[in-house]
């Protein structure tokens, strides 16, 4: 079992040669083998010109290089990553994330990797498992964790997500009621008549248009006014106010410059891209988020 820290744990008394080195001495290796795997290593990790440094004359990102050599020297059946990437500025976690993916994806070694960063969960990860208070609320391929979150604790943790409490008045058509006002939900097609559900819409799936004064609100749509706007590069993740309910919604950032503070919109979202969850859905009493066999063969984890 090899294992990564969050703080690094090299020894400081060592080169980077000496630490990658290390467990494959202790393990009695003969000289020329362990030469030949930690050339090999630092080479994969791209610090071949670094082998003779010192912890103290290496940046943070090289540091955490040689922490995951270190722990890939001994050919472990499983590495443990412990949120190996969290001291590093924003830059570096990016290019550091892809090159652990891409060292345990060529060593093919089953990886286990702890992280409260959603966005390097998803980046980095075959299997995601999301974790609350001990037990496991989902376990799944990020594509699955992100689009198809199956408790709202995984819905508001991953990612940003829009929650509508609703009512089922058409179950065969999927019309759902908000204060007041029908949306059409495909998700909602088949739960009962009279049922209260949770609709969740992602913040990309909503569309926003201006609305003049004195125009009236269209069937299906929303009807607020922009209160914020947060500019995220791309795009800009724009806040509207509707009937006492706050939708996110985030657009390309060309786009979100014609909606100033306070200017009068309307917020639709195609029927096929909420989800639904009823209130037996929860997931407080699901027995599989107690069973620790969901985790076999989980890569990754949050």
């Amino acid at each position: 079992m090899g294992m990564v820290f969050q703080a690094y744990n090299l020894f400081p008394n060592m080169t980077a040669e000496g630490n990658v080195e290390f467990g494959l001495r202790v393990r009695g290796e003969p000289s020329e083998r362990r030469s030949r795997r930690v050339g090999e290593l630092l080479k994969i990790v791209g610090l071949t010109e670094a082998v003779n440094r010192y912890p103290h004359q290496l940046s943070g990102g090289m540091q955490q290089r040689v922490a995951l050599a270190r722990a890939l020297a001994i050919e472990p059946h499983v590495l443990l990553l412990d949120e190996p990437l969290s001291a590093l500025d924003a830059k570096v976690r990016v290019q550091l994330r892809e090159e652990i993916r891409r060292v345990q994806s060529e060593l093919g070694i089953t990886t286990l990797y702890v992280t409260h960063d959603q966005g390097e969960a998803l980046a980095i990860s075959d299997r995601v498992a999301v974790l609350s208070a001990g037990l496991m609320e989902q376990i799944g391929t990020p594509a699955e964790i992100y689009g198809e979150p199956k408790t709202p604790f995984v819905a508001e943790f991953v990612g940003t997500m829009n929650r509508l409490e609703t009512q089922v008045v058409d179950s065969e058509a999927g019309l759902v009621v908000h204060r007041g006002r029908r949306y059409e939900v495909d998700a909602a097609q088949g739960c009962t008549a009279g049922e209260k559900v949770l609709v969740l819409i992602r913040p990309e799936s909503l569309e926003l248009s201006k609305l003049s004064p004195d125009s009236p609100v269209p069937e299906g749509a929303f009807e607020g006014r922009v209160v914020s706007h947060s500019f995220l590069g791309p795009v800009t993740r724009v806040k509207i106010n509707s009937s006492d309910t706050e939708l996110t919604a985030d657009l390309q950032s060309r786009v979100a410059r014609g909606l100033k503070i306070g200017t009068r919109v309307t917020a639709r979202f195609d029927s096929g891209s909420p989800q639904v969850l009823t209130p037996s859905e929860d997931g407080r009493d699901r027995p599989e988020r107690l069973d620790p066999q969901a985790a076999d063969g989980a890569q990754a984890t949050q």
